[in-house]
C-alpha cells in the first residue's frame, strides 16, 4: 500500500512530503514521525526503499506505507497517558511512535502472530533506546509485545482507550474488535476495504467514519488445538509504576528543565545563534495516491490547487543566508546529547547512571 507522496532522500524529507500531502496534520504526529527513522526498521539490504511511500514485506516482516501509518496516527487522536493496543504489531515501528506520544504513564501493548517478528521488534526497540538521541527528547511509553493470534485475546483482558488492527477485519469480527474498546475510545482498522475509524460514544453506541480506501491482507483465523480449545492470548497486566521508575522519570525531567534553563540563559546573554537560513526554489510535481497490495490496486488523486494552472509548483527550501561563506564553514557540528552528558557527569555510581539512561551504556 502506498505511493501517495514522492520519495524522500531521508526521513525528514519523507515527513515533509507527507505534511505537504496533508497526511500528517498535527504537531504531535509530526514530532513522532521525525523522531524515529523509518529506515532503522528495514533490513540493511532493503534500506534504499525506506523513504518511498510504499509498503515493504520480507518473510513475516512487514511495514505499511508511510501514508497509511500517518492516517492511522492522526485518526487515533493520541494523548499522553492513554492505553493503546496494537493488533498485528509487527516490527514495532508504529508502537514506538505511539509510545513517544503516550508518555511514561501510558500503556502500550502489541499482539503479533509470528514469534520471529516479535524478536525482530524487540531488537529494533532496543536499538532505538540505546542509540537514538530522539529517545532522550521524549518521555517514552515502552511497548510490550505478546505472541499470539489477536482474535484469541482472553475475555478477561482490560479494555483500551485506543486500538489499531493492522490486518483486514472481516465483518463478522467487527463486534469482537469493538469489545476491546473503552467508552470514549477509538478503534482504527481496515474494514471492508476501507480504513475505518470507530468511536465508542456509549456502552452500546458507536460513531463510524471511513477514512481511506485500502487493501490489507485479511486477519489469519485461529488454529485450534487438537482438543478443540483456542490458545488464549493474555495481555500484560496494567500495573502502577514502581517508585524506582517514578524517581527515574522525575530525575530525567528535572535534568531536562535545567538544560532548557541553561539554553535560555545563554540566549539571553547574547551568545551567537546558528546561522539563519533562507529558502531556495525547487519544483514539485503533481502527486497521486496509489494503494496496492500484491495484485490489488486502488488509485485516487490528491487535489492540489496549483494543478489548475498545469504548472509545476515553485517551492522554497532552506539555504544558508550567507552565500559567500565556504561550504566547510557551514557544515554543522554533530548534535550533542546534553541529557546524556549531564547524567554521565552526576556524582553517582555507574550502575545508577546507566539506569537513568535506560541502560544504554551497559
Amino acid at each position: 500500500m502506498g505511493g501517495a507522496v514522492s520519495a524522500g532522500e531521508d526521513n525528514d524529507e519523507l515527513i515533509d512530503n507527507l505534511k505537504e500531502a496533508q497526511y500528517i496534520r498535527t504537531e504531535l504526529v509530526e514530532q513522532a514521525f521525525r523522531a524515529i527513522d523509518r529506515a532503522d526498521y528495514y533490513l540493511e539490504e532493503f534500506k534504499d526503499n525506506a523513504y518511498k511511500d510504499l509498503a515493504w514485506k520480507h518473510g513475516n516482516i512487514h511495514l505499511s506505507a508511510p501514508c497509511i501509518y500517518s492516517e492511522v496516527m492522526e485518526a487515533l487522536d493520541l494523548q499522553p497517558g492513554l492505553s493503546f493496543l496494537n493488533l498485528g504489531s509487527g516490527t514495532g515501528y508504529l508502537s514506538s511512535m505511539v509510545g513517544l506520544i503516550l508518555g511514561p504513564f501510558g500503556v502500550n501493548h502489541g499482539v503479533e502472530l509470528h514469534s520471529d517478528v516479535i524478536e525482530y521488534a524487540k531488537q529494533k526497540l532496543d536499538f532505538f533506546i540505546k542509540t537514538s538521541d530522539s529517545f532522550d527528547k521524549f518521555e517514552f511509553c515502552e511497548p510490550s509485545f505478546v505472541t499470539g493470534n489477536c482474535l484469541e485475546i482472553s475475555p478477561d483482558c482490560t479494555q483500551y482507550d485506543r486500538v489499531y488492527c493492522g490486518a483486514g477485519v472481516q465483518k463478522e469480527h467487527e463486534d469482537y474488535m469493538k469489545s476491546l474498546l473503552k467508552v470514549g475510545g477509538i478503534l482504527v482498522m481496515p474494514l471492508e476495504e476501507k480504513l475505518t475509524k470507530i468511536t465508542r460514544t456509549g456502552p452500546s453506541a458507536w460513531e463510524t467514519k471511513k477514512i481511506l480506501a485500502v487493501s490489507f491482507a485479511p486477519l489469519i483465523q485461529p488454529n485450534h488445538t487438537d482438543s478443540g480449545k483456542s490458545r488464549l492470548v493474555h495481555l500484560p497486566p496494567v500495573a502502577v509504576r514502581s517508585l524506582q521508575d517514578l524517581a527515574r522519570i522525575a530525575i530525567r525531567g528535572t535534568i531536562k528543565k535545567i538544560i532548557h534553563q541553561e539554553a535560555m540563559s545563554k540566549a539571553e546573554n547574547g551568545l551567537k545563534n546558528p546561522p539563519r537560513f533562507k529558502r531556495r526554489r525547487v519544483r514539485r510535481r503533481r502527486m497521486e495516491t496509489i494503494v496496492f497490495l500484491d495484485k490489488e490496486v486502488f488509485a485516487s488523486r490528491i487535489s492540489n490547487p496549483s494543478d489548475d494552472n498545469n504548472n509545476s509548483e515553485d517551492i522554497e527550501e532552506e539555504r544558508p543566508e550567507e552565500e559567500e561563506t565556504k561550504p566547510s564553514e557551514l557544515k554543522p557540528d554533530p548534535p550533542v546529547n546534553f541529557l546524556r552528558e549531564k547524567v554521565l557527569r552526576l556524582p553517582l555510581p555507574d550502575p545508577l547512571k546507566y539506569y537513568l539512561l535506560y541502560y544504554r551504556e551497559k
